[in-house]
């Protein structure tokens, strides 16, 4: 399974020049969007929800009452002929990847706009929450395969990049394979990182994939939704299509019996959702495009805070 590769151009024509000019007017106008949310409503949320990898040596200082005598530091109190104590701090510097799930379910929106296109702003903000906090993010874009790979890295025209592809990539496939994300990912992360995998989770057999990964990293689901999806208005007779199969069916919207059984369908399948995440120790958000999505990201940095502290 190989990376797309990189795009090239010799030169553009006067629409391919506007072309040009809207793409960047529009990956800046989500700059700003995500900028302002990360410094205004995250600020250090992201930071104190995920810890580094573990403690690392800062400095020596004087031994000063109350400090813990395990701490002390036996080299240099007998050179200076003082106490001192040895002061650690947390090694921050973390890898944060984004799997981006681009199948056709995600063009549906009741609301101002499409589940992928609410997705794709809250992934900016996480990938500038990320350089913020001087962590390198990448980026994994699939549908039934895996299309795109963005290797992590830092810095500001990194994540402009990362948002280009988010907003622009034009995937080759319709239907959603979690599981084949998760193992590409598993195989070219060396390292423990933090996955936040965006998704409708409109898909099948990704258990035992999410239960590998949960073992290997701290993974996070953030379940797009939409308000049309969970209640259906009475509008009679309509035809509703699959985007990913392309199957069609007939529904009698005018019918009540009809309408409570899918209402209850939808929260059976959310219910289970939720009860196979917990069980496997997998953090989840539900976003949902009628809403913001700041509110429920920062009260889940918030819970992982206080999870955090009280370990």
């Amino acid at each position: 399974m190989n990376p797309s590769p990189e795009r090239h151009s010799s030169g553009l024509g006067q629409d391919e020049a506007a072309v040009t000019r809207e793409m960047l007017r529009k990956i800046r106008e989500v700059e700003i969007r995500a900028r302002k949310v990360v410094n205004t409503l995250f600020s250090g949320e992201y930071h104190s929800a995920f810890k580094g990898r573990g403690m690392e040596f800062h400095e020596s200082r004087p031994y000063q009452p109350g400090d813990d005598i395990r701490t002390m530091d036996w080299n240099v109190t007998a050179r200076v002929g003082e106490p001192f104590v040895k002061v650690f701090r947390e090694e921050r510097e973390l890898t944060l990847m984004i799997l981006f799930d681009l199948s056709a379910s995600g063009a549906f929106g009741s609301k101002e706009n499409f589940k992928s296109e609410t997705a794709a702003e809250l992934c900016a903000s996480l990938a500038f929450s990320a350089i913020r906090n001087n962590d390198k993010v990448g980026l994994i874009v699939f549908t039934g395969e895996v299309e795109l790979y963005v290797p992590p890295r830092k810095g500001r025209s990194h994540v402009l990049r990362i948002i280009r592809e988010i907003l622009f990539f034009r995937p080759r496939g319709a239907t959603t394979n979690i599981g084949s994300a998760l193992d590409y990912m598993n195989l070219v992360a060396r390292k423990k990182l933090i996955a936040f995998l965006v998704s409708d989770f409109r898909a099948e057999g990704y258990e035992k994939a999410v239960k590998a990964t949960a073992r290997k990293h701290d993974l996070i689901a953030i379940r797009m939704t939409d308000p049309m999806e969970k209640t259906m208005a009475p509008a009679g007779i309509l035809s509703l299509r699959d985007a990913e199969t392309g199957r069609a069916v007939y529904v009698d919207t005018s019918n009540k019996m009809f309408l409570d059984e899918y209402a209850r369908a939808v929260r059976v399948e959310e219910e289970e959702l939720s009860k196979f995440l917990n069980m496997v120790g997998v953090d989840h958000v539900t976003v949902d495009t009628g809403e913001s999505y700041i509110e429920p990201l920062v009260k889940f940095f918030r819970q992982r805070e206080k999870r955090r502290r009280g370990r």
